[in-house]
């Protein structure tokens, strides 16, 4: 879907990156690939958001936008500013911590002028997010490994019959939680799609279903090993060694072709690559450098 509005001279022109998003929570390391799928010639890749020093976002649908008036692609995973507390003039509606609220505000309002400027009717799916991301890191409070999808959708409304003018609005984000799962519940590979897609087998169903593809994993003490644990419901024992290695075999065994990246994240430690995307995402730090210690953040402390 390319979604653009013409004015006069003036353009936008937004592309929707599709993929897919592969996360194994291990022996204290967050694993994640993304599979750059595209939904459309010309669309952008998968890029990461350097959110705070706990989580990273995938981003996924409307990232990238671009004006004739301006050759300067308009990018969601740039110029992030860091907040702290509670916008007042927001209502918050508690799906999720109020950190990650806030970061869903911050792209909302991003989003806001751009979507705007949408004036021609977009043949969209009212239930498909226009925009979405996938949120991995560490919750607050010693909450340990956490994994969010934030979704926004769009809603459009028909102004004038005459120029056939719509007004098109984003919508507050929706926030569902995809790990860990539910108290007493098997710890498996967990995937998120965009579009979402019911029809592909995640990586989590080939492998309990014996998949042809990872025969030679079960010969490889260590890998095989790693196998038998994720099939069983406990990927969180999986040595990290194991864990990325079978990851990184996996994903070409199912995505012939298709570029990927892959990462890690350490609780306290932020994330490093192990296969880097073309562009890696510009690190939160480097923006912090300068900032006085009163500046307003997103970051939490660890408490004691």
């Amino acid at each position: 879907m390319r979604a653009q509005s013409r004015q006069g001279s003036d353009e936008i022109v937004t592309s929707l990156t599709g993929g897919r998003v592969i996360l194994h929570v291990a022996k204290d390391v967050i694993f994640f690939a993304a599979i750059d799928q595209p939904v459309e010639q010309g669309a952008p890749p998968p890029r990461v958001a350097d959110l705070d020093s706990q989580h990273i976002a995938i981003l996924f649908g409307a990232s990238e936008w671009r004006s004739l008036a301006d050759p300067k692609p308009i990018r969601m995973d740039r110029n992030l500013q860091r907040v702290s507390g509670r916008d007042s003039s927001y209502s918050y509606n508690g799906d999720a911590d109020p950190d990650l609220e806030i970061i869903g505000v911050e792209f909302l309002e991003k989003l806001r002028p751009l979507v705007a400027q949408l004036r021609r009717k977009i043949d969209f799916p009212a239930e498909q997010p226009f925009f979405e991301m996938v949120v991995i890191g560490y919750g607050p409070q010693h909450y340990g490994p956490e994994a969010w999808t934030v979704e926004y959708r769009i809603t459009q409304e028909l102004l004038s019959t005459r120029d056939n003018y719509w007004q098109t609005r984003i919508l507050r984000p929706r926030f569902t939680q995809i790990y860990p799962p539910e108290k007493h519940a098997p710890k498996t590979l967990v995937e998120a799609a965009f579009p979402a897609d019911a029809q592909s087998p995640t990586l989590q169903t080939l492998l309990e279903g014996n998949d042809p593809r990872f025969e030679s994993f079960r010969s490889e003490a260590s890998l095989g090993k790693a196998l038998n644990l994720i099939v069983k419901g406990q990927a969180q024992k999986v040595e990290p060694k194991d864990a990325a290695e079978l990851l990184r075999a996996a994903v070409p065994l199912l995505y012939p072709k298709q570029p990927f990246f892959m990462g890690k994240m350490e609780d306290q430690a932020g994330y490093n690559w192990i296969l880097p995307p073309e562009e890696p995402a510009e690190r939160a730090d480097k923006d912090d450098k300068n900032r006085p210690p009163e500046a307003p953040s997103l970051r939490k402390h660890p408490q004691n």
